[in-house]
């Protein structure tokens, strides 16, 4: 087995899995408003001394939302590749069930929030 290769390949997955992130923050406002978000999120925590715990809960949280996000930009390039920008109802319902899927996640990191802020709140 050539293991140069076999790294090569895995190094160039990586290149690649970098410029989707990369090309989705440039190019989705929504991800780059996640993005900032996500940094008061994370600063928050830091200045307010949340426990470990809780700290990875939020940071699992970000992840999640920014990873449904990701997959959600993937959904409609996909549906638009296809579809070439015409309407058609099974592209709205894919559509919107990867944009109703990115709500979920932003409602579970909300509910997060939320109980992080409470268990700092409480002591």
């Amino acid at each position: 087995m050539n293991t140069k290769k076999k790294n090569a390949n895995f190094f160039k997955a990586f290149n690649h899995a970098f410029t989707g992130i990369r090309r989705t923050a440039t190019r989705e406002r929504n991800f780059r408003i996640q993005i900032i978000i996500a940094i008061f999120a994370v600063a928050f925590c830091i200045v307010l001394q949340v426990d470990s715990w809780h700290f990875l809960a939020v940071v699992l949280s970000i992840f999640f939302v920014l990873a449904m996000e990701l997959v959600n930009t993937a959904v409609e390039a996909i549906i638009d590749l296809v579809c070439k920008n015409q309407p058609h109802p099974l592209a709205k319902i894919a559509k919107d069930a990867a944009a109703g899927a990115v709500l979920m996640a932003a409602f579970q990191a909300v509910i997060v929030a939320g109980l992080v802020v409470l268990s700092v709140v409480r002591g």
